[in-house]
Parts: C-alpha cells; structure tokens; sequence
C-alpha cells in the first residue's frame, strides 16, 4: 500500500538511499535463505497475514533494512509452546494480494520491493504457506491474521466517506468471505492436520460505535470461514476488550497501552493501528489458551 494500516510508508522508510538499502537486503536475504527456519522432523508453527503478526511499527526509518528488530505475537508463542516459528506475515498483505500477485494489495508488494520479511520467499504468502506445509509435515499450528487491510482499501477508495464504505461493505466482505476459504481450503489441501487458527482483530477504541461496529461485522465473516473450514478462532477482539475496559482506560484501547503511539503526534496522545509489546503478549495468551484447548495435553 501507499501505507501500512494507514500510515505512509514513504515517511521515512521509504526515503533510504536505493544503493545503500541494496546492499543491506542482499546481506540479509543471504543470511534468510542459508537458514531455514526449522528442519522437516521438528514441530513447527507457521504464522501467517499481516503487519499485526509482523510486529510492525510505523515510522521506524533503518530499522525496516532488519526483520529482527520487530517482534510481534509469533515471538511470543513459538517460544512458550516450543515450536520452532516461521513468521511469513506481510505489511499491507489483504486476502487478494496474499493469493495473487496481482491481487488488490494495501502495501505489502512495496514493502517487499524494498525491505525483507522474517522469511525470504519469492511467491505470494499462500504458495510459502502451502510448500512450507509439505515439507514440514510436523507442523502443529498454523495462525492467520488477514482482512484489515481488505477494509482499509474500502475505507481509502471511498474517501472515508461512511456513506460509501457502508455501500461498499457487502462486497467486500464478499470478496473476503470468497479468498479466505481458498486460503484455508489450500492450507488443508496439504495433508496438514494441525490446529489451523484464524486470529481476529481487536477494536482500536471500544467506545466507538461505528468503527467498533465494522470491526465486529469483519470477525464475523472471519467466524463463519474459519467454521465453514475446520478452523478455529483465537477471540483477541474480546481480550482486548477486558484489557480495556479498567477505568483508567474507559475502553480505549490507546489509553490501555496495547496499541504503539502514533509517530505523527507530538504529543503522544494518540494510537497507531499496531500492538505495543503488551498488546502482542495478549495477543500471545489469547492464541496459546486457544491452541491448548484444541490439543489437550499441550
């Protein structure tokens, strides 16, 4: 996209020097595809989506040159079930882009072209997700964060103007409803057997009614796929929620520290659309709760 979830990604990311940039990616997709993320024989967990599973941070100048330097809700779960983690999550990926390079695409393709992921392929997401399941036959969870940025391209098309994102709205989760069950349906198709968990999205601030409401419609539509497929839901939406709802915070997210403050505001009083640490620990907890009721005994 010309941003990630709303922010531009030519403020300062963007402005590095093409030669210096060049020579820095050729190091670090060397270094991505000399070592894979774990052998074929050991238990895996394959994260997949967004800027949010990504660990993105807005605004972060050099540090988008190292993958390393974000670390999002993956981190904390490889590590806590002892699965050796392959994070291919994207910034800016939506439900089309993450099928087709060619597919409506809110920024992940231009990340791409200038900066390297925490896995290094080639393809779209989803022939990673799919060869890394067949040759990964030990892996035993696979999560997906995806279909933010499908709204986000709705919410810019139409100028943010609430008419026309509300007319627009059937479609476009039409169009979701229709990518997320060939992605799921694929990732089946590869024999794997594991906990395939779609995670949801929290609300940015609870006490609004509208953009909480559009949040809710996009889970839903996410709940009837992920049934409609055998997979289940990591609910983050209602943990975020208690988190919030302290008096401290009123049930604003921002205020409940789980989101990043936005780079733009100098007075640092305002949220971005990214988890802070603690937001992708509960993120974190909310997967793992998930995943050991699936898989008694873990």
């Amino acid at each position: 996209m010309a941003s990630i979830q709303g922010f531009p990604l030519s403020q300062g990311a963007l402005k590095l020097r093409a030669a210096t940039l060049a020579i820095v990616m050729a190091g670090a997709s060397t270094l991505a595809s000399a070592a894979p993320p774990d052998a074929p024989g050991n238990a895996s967990f394959l994260a997949l989506g967004d800027s949010v599973p990504f660990g993105f941070i807005a605004a972060d100048g050099f540090a988008y040159v190292n993958p390393d330097n974000f670390v999002g809700y993956p981190n904390c779960v490889g590590g806590d079930l002892r699965f050796h983690t392959a994070n291919a999550a994207c910034p800016g990926e939506t439900s089309s882009s993450f099928i087709s390079s060619t597919g409506a695409d809110n920024g992940c393709r231009s990340f791409r072209a200038s900066f390297p992921l925490h896995v290094s392929y080639a393809s779209t997401q989803l022939d990673f997700a799919t060869n890394f399941l067949a040759t990964h036959k030990h892996t035993r969870l696979v999560t997906i964060t995806l279909g933010a940025n499908d709204g986000f391209l709705l919410q810019r098309s139409c100028n943010f103007d609430p008419a026309c994102i509300q007319a627009g709205l059937p479609q476009a989760l039409a169009i979701l409803t229709s990518n997320m069950n060939i992605i799921l349906g694929s990732l089946r198709a590869t024999g794997f057997r594991g906990v395939l968990m779609v995670v949801n999205y929290y609300s940015l601030d609870y006490t609004d009614p509208v953009q909480t409401g559009l949040t809710v419609l996009l889970n839903q539509t996410l709940a009837a796929v992920a049934t409609a497929n055998g997979a289940v839901v990591a609910d983050v939406f209602t943990a975020f929620r208690a988190a919030a709802s302290t008096p401290f915070a009123g049930g604003k997210t921002c205020r409940a520290g789980l989101l990043n403050v936005n780079p733009s505001d100098a007075t640092q009083q305002s949220c971005d659309d990214h988890p802070t640490q603690s937001g992708h620990k509960l993120i974190a907890d909310t997967v793992e709760a998930t995943f050991r009721a699936t898989s008694p005994g873990m």
